[in-house]
């Protein structure tokens, strides 16, 4: 896997223009998919409702944002009551944030927020754009990347540098569990992963530390506790966390 841009005809003279097909050809050319390991992806038509890109052999649609920033908390998406819709649809796309640098013609960063760590708790609505704009009372959206826990930003190219495509696989493989559970479940998960995925080891008590916060996500529920245990038990059921005694919990270590 490369870094540099491939080089294109003086025919897009935009920087915008330039920047999304030399991003658009980098994808084409380089990147994989995460959910199965196939060696390429495969483009959508230009303007495609769906999504940019997907996998020829598990299906895998890929949304790309490419940015010449650092990739931050906040990603600005499309309409957002079409993306509200999307989540729990089956063509919700995963998304693929390419971070370059323009100076130097080359990616710097890949990362991939898989489809299933999408919530309504990580779409943000923007204003309605106002009556003199083009598309007056539109409403976007974005994505707060803030929200997604680390095992929800996998990284496949890091500071200029690829990583090992084994370890971007199996990190993809050990959340495809997600996948089967949907809505308010799915979110309860996530928010117990983001609790503990920072500690090396913890107990239980340290996980009951986030019952008001999950309270006031959550506030229809009165059994926060329960739950919580609840969530534990999934998620060791599913291999992402590991008992190791004594009350103890670590985060499974991928092999």
């Amino acid at each position: 896997m490369k870094s540099a841009f491939e080089e294109f005809s003086s025919t897009y003279i935009s920087g915008s223009q330039s920047a999304r097909v030399k991003t658009e050809r980098w994808v084409a050319d380089w990147m994989y998919c995460i959910n199965c390991g196939a060696p390429r992806l495969s483009q959508f038509p230009n303007n495609s409702p769906v999504a940019d890109f997907f996998c020829p052999s598990c299906q895998d649609q890929f949304e790309v944002k490419s940015t010449k920033k650092a990739i931050g908390a906040r990603v600005a998406d499309g309409a957002y009551f079409t993306k509200i819709e999307r989540l729990q649809s089956a063509t919700n796309p995963n998304l693929l944030l390419l971070g370059y640098d323009a100076t130097a013609d080359a990616v710097r960063n890949v990362c991939i927020v898989p489809k299933h760590f999408f919530t309504p708790d990580i779409i943000e609505k923007r204003k309605p754009l106002g009556p003199n704009a083009r598309r007056a009372g539109w409403v976007g959206s974005n994505i707060l990347l803030g929200r997604v826990p680390e095992a929800g930003r996998i990284f496949v190219f890091r500071d200029g540098m690829a990583e090992p495509k084994d370890d971007v696989l199996a990190k993809s493989r050990q959340t495809l569990f997600l996948r089967e559970t949907g809505g308010a479940a799915r979110g309860w998960l996530i928010e117990v992963m983001k609790a503990v995925e920072r500690r090396s080891k913890f107990s239980l008590d340290d996980v009951y530390a986030f019952e008001q916060h999950l309270s006031a996500l959550y506030p229809e529920n009165n059994n926060v506790r329960p739950k919580i245990r609840q969530q534990l038990q999934v998620l060791r059921d599913n291999g992402f966390l590991e008992f190791t005694g004594r009350g103890q919990h670590r985060l499974a270590r991928r092999t």
